[in-house]
């Protein structure tokens, strides 16, 4: 396990080298001295190649400096909420609570709270809103060391309001602050490949770690570890820019709270590109979280030889999805060859992703219906294990590029308010697939969860050929 850490961790931070920015560099810069030597007809090409050179590697160096900022903080925050989830359940346990009521509260908070909460990130400013974040996960876990069942009740629906920002506040800011920098959009999906790969490998840290602090602190420990890494994002999130939901420089002092409100509707109800980007992602991030849900009832159901290790399991699930998100970036390569376009490549490759989520997931179906007839069928436990990693493989390869698709047709001046609007139909489909885990049977459960992902590659692939049909028309034009 210590061996598989380090291996993650290494790969998480060597990825995407100094070498690739350096060749992607001299891509960019070649492509801009060529144009530029049509313009001027070559009378001084090889100055404005060495200026154009020297610029790009300026810009890069400025990138990769952006993006530690930002990802130091990602990394942070995201050990912080895994240590609290891996061990939330059992903390209840021990206090002999309604477990269920609780969860389902910070769902519906969630969903509650998100229509609204998107405005008030871009009105007030996305670092002010990634501060309040800290802020209420530092109350929230506090509020966890009390056994009353009316105070953990408000920290769940404090919870609910905490992890809308979390999901939009910290996403929009990064991505404002990126085109305000001036970087090449297509560098946008290296920061998101990083976050997949991080969020696996931080999951799997944070699994480690939170065991040493219940050790040492009891069920308590990992959710006081939890505060201190928060209050460690607090101060370097401190130290970030200030960005707004706006078009132009000042135009937040201008407009209301209601103002961002109902553009942030208007604009999603309006674009079908947007509503379809938010409802695949609700469709597909739901059928996620439900499966989180069934993937270990499930395997302990099978009564496999000397029980379960959920431990090694939950790090192998985790371990899928950062190689998600380290294949990423090459399956988008191979994609953008395939089709000829790179301007399509990531609708094409969340169709892909989405459309090898369900078939992963007929897998359980098949198995779990052969199981009720014949117990001792050969292969279904490691055909349903190797099915639940898939799963989580694509995971870490659709995180990146859901980001990629975010940024692309997301309107920046509206990024938190839109971020928080697709929240609502995904809170919804996790409710619902909370309760059908309760009273559904698990084959039919994997039914829907296989349903809802052929469902998002399905609408998905409704925006593929938009893509290719402009692109041709381009190529007509120029």
């Amino acid at each position: 396990m210590t061996g598989l850490l380090i291996v993650t961790a290494g790969l998480s931070f060597i990825y995407a080298t100094e070498d690739d920015d350096e060749e992607d560099a001299s891509e960019t810069s070649s492509k801009q001295s060529t144009t530029n030597g049509k313009n001027k007809k070559q009378t001084n090409g090889n100055g404005s190649d060495a200026d154009s050179h020297h610029h790009m590697s300026k810009k890069h160096k400025e990138f990769n400096a952006f993006r530690r900022q930002y990802m130091i903080v990602y990394l942070v925050i995201m050990l912080a909420d895994w240590m609290q989830g891996t061990h939330m359940y059992t903390l209840y346990l021990s206090y002999g609570v309604n477990i269920s009521a609780l969860f389902l509260t910070g769902f519906l908070s969630g969903a509650i709270f998100a229509p609204f909460l998107g405005s008030f990130v871009d009105k007030f400013g996305r670092k002010r809103s990634c501060i309040v974040y800290c802020i209420l996960e530092i109350v929230i876990n506090v509020l966890e060391h009390f056994e009353n069942f009316q105070v953990l009740l408000i920290g769940r629906i404090m919870g609910g309001i905490s992890t809308n920002l979390l999901f939009s506040a910290f996403e929009s800011w990064m991505t404002t602050e990126h085109r305000r920098k001036g970087f090449p959009e297509e560098w946008l999906s290296r920061i998101y490949s990083q976050c997949s790969i991080v969020n696996g490998a931080m999951a799997i840290l944070a699994g480690i770690v939170a065991q040493v602090l219940e050790d040492f602190f009891g069920h308590i420990g990992p959710f006081q570890g939890a505060v201190a890494l928060t209050v460690l994002a607090l101060v370097l999130v401190m130290r970030w820019e200030e960005n707004y939901g706006e078009e132009h420089a000042g135009d937040h002092n201008k407009s209301s709270l209601m103002h961002q409100f109902t553009e942030g509707w208007k604009t999603t109800m309006s674009d079908s590109r947007v509503w379809r980007i938010g409802l695949t992602q609700a469709l597909s991030e739901g059928a996620m979280y439900t499966f989180v849900f069934m993937w270990v009832p499930t395997l302990l159901s099978l009564n496999p030889p000397g029980g379960v290790p959920t431990g090694c399991v939950f790090s192998a699930l985790m371990m899928a999805i950062t190689i998600g998100g380290l294949l990423f970036p090459l399956l988008q390569s191979l994609v953008t060859k395939i089709v000829g376009s790179k301007d399509s490549s990531s609708e094409v490759c969340a169709s892909l992703v989405y459309l090898l989520a369900s078939i992963s997931m007929s897998v359980p179906v098949l198995c779990l219906s052969m199981t009720m007839t014949d117990p001792t069928a050969p292969y279904c436990q490691d055909m349903i294990l190797v099915s639940f990693l898939v799963v989580e493989l694509c995971v870490g390869l659709f995180m990146p590029v859901a980001g990629t698709l975010r940024s692309k047709y997301v309107p920046d001046a509206l990024q938190g308010a839109i971020l928080n609007i697709f929240r609502l139909p995904l809170n919804a489909i996790v409710v619902s697939g909370t309760y059908a885990t309760d009273h559904l049977e698990r084959s039919l459960c994997f039914k829907l969860v296989s349903g809802c992902f052929f469902a998002a590659g399905l609408l998905q692939a409704t925006m593929i050929p938009q893509q290719i049909k402009s692109v041709s028309s381009a190529k007509k034009t120029n």
